[in-house]
């Protein structure tokens, strides 16, 4: 992980030791974040019921892929040649803030593999193999094959994401990543290994957009997990005061909550029960 490769193409892998000068950048990213992924990363993941609401959409999809009907997080592409394929989420978002995770195997990818949001009016189908996911004005999209950013590709270049990747460098992204949405911001950015990589798109609000990919592999399976969402209604006291005892106990300490000198209904309401 992490090597130099022929070529003088450099391999990232946040997960390599060997990268660790990375996380001045990633430090600096993390100040575009939005102001309340933290606390909404910090919330109980939604229920499975919330989370096939807003998963894939079997009837808004290109006709070579299909919804398992054992699993309805996950998509199956038929093995169509010549053919780049997409589908949309179940819900479109017009306020809010909203982190899902999309799982797709590396080992799937093919050479166009996008992730990103759409509009109703984009296109789910094209001829050929294509970051079809940012092609044109109606969609959004990072392919995770070029470390791209793509919109109204057919007229613009990608931009290469995250920023301080070289032009020559190849990004390491694992079988998981999360999308940010932000509508009250107009925002979309991406997380990957726990890292906020910046704000990919800005200009996003007051449109309906709904959670998109495009893939080409035969076979591929690819799963979408919505984590969960925050209104834009200001946060009430009672939360602003539970996420101040979360962060000051640490990730690794909440299971010590329960020894607080706190009464019972205190002590399941910082555990979110």
């Amino acid at each position: 992980m992490g090597q130099k490769v022929p070529g003088g193409i450099k391999t990232i892998d946040m997960r390599d030791p060997a990268f660790s000068p990375l996380k001045l950048e990633l430090q600096a990213l993390s100040h575009t974040k939005p102001s309340r992924l933290d606390l909404l990363l910090d919330m109980p993941p939604a229920s499975l019921d919330v989370q096939v609401q807003h998963s894939w959409n079997n009837d808004d999809r290109s006709l070579n892929v299909f919804v398992k009907d054992d699993n309805k997080l996950v998509f199956h592409r038929h093995p169509v040649a010549q053919s780049t394929d997409a589908i949309r989420g179940r819900v479109g978002y017009t306020r809010g803030l909203h982190v899902w995770e999309i799982n797709w195997a590396m080992r799937q990818r093919g050479t166009h593999a996008v992730v990103g949001v759409a509009t109703s009016d984009a296109p789910l189908h094209s001829v050929g193999y294509t970051a079809l996911v940012g092609s044109n004005a109606e969609s959004w999209g990072w392919d995770l094959c070029r470390s791209k950013l793509y919109h109204d590709g057919k007229n613009y270049p990608g931009k290469t994401y995250p920023a301080f990747l070289e032009p020559d460098d190849t990004f390491i992204i694992p079988d998981s990543l999360l999308v940010v949405l932000d509508m009250d911001e107009g925002t979309l950015g991406y997380i990957v290994d726990g890292h906020y990589l910046g704000v990919a798109f800005r200009g996003l609000k007051g449109r309906k957009l709904y959670p998109v990919v495009s893939a080409v592999w035969g076979h591929c399976e690819i799963r979408i997990r919505y984590i969960n969402g925050l209104d834009p209604e200001p946060l009430s006291l009672m939360d602003l005061c539970r996420r101040s005892v979360r962060v000051a106990l640490g990730r690794d300490r909440l299971n010590e909550i329960h020894r607080l000198p706190l009464p019972a209904s205190l002590k399941n309401y910082l555990l979110y029960q």
